[in-house]
């Protein structure tokens, strides 16, 4: 049987990319065993244990705190203004067994609603702040 190519016998236009592809490789090889390896070591402080604190038993509710769009805020599905934000997140601060603050914005809520909650938690040291998914 006798095959038959489709060749006109004029020079070939395809580039032969194998010396390229063992050029890279072999260069790839050589980066590789050159690249200096780093012999500092890294400090870093993780935290540890604290066998004396026991986890507590009754943990309170935690607080729903709602943006919308428009910048309202609502404690647990009631509305309330910022002062009226700054007095709950004092109250709270007060307490010893802080409950959780889960805050829940809107996908069109700016940011600086939320920077403005973060900033007042910050101000009354409370440190249980959560995101939350705002099921739409």
């Amino acid at each position: 049987m006798a095959f038959s190519t489709k060749s006109t016998g004029g020079p070939m236009a395809d580039i032969n990319i194998t010396p390229l592809i063992d050029v890279m490789l072999v260069l790839l090889i050589i980066f590789m065993v050159t690249a200096p390896i780093p012999l500092e070591k890294i400090k870093i402080d993780l935290p540890q244990p604290n066998p004396d604190q026991t986890p507590p038993t009754n943990p309170p509710e935690p607080i729903n705190l709602k943006i919308d769009q428009s910048g309202a805020f609502y404690w647990n599905d009631t509305p309330v203004d910022e002062l009226g934000l700054k007095a709950q997140l004092a109250v709270i601060a007060q307490q010893s067994n802080q409950p959780e603050i889960q805050i829940k914005a809107a996908d069109a809520t700016a940011y600086q609603y939320v920077a403005t909650v973060l900033a007042d938690a910050k101000q009354y040291n409370l440190t249980k702040i959560g995101f939350a998914d705002n099921g739409q």
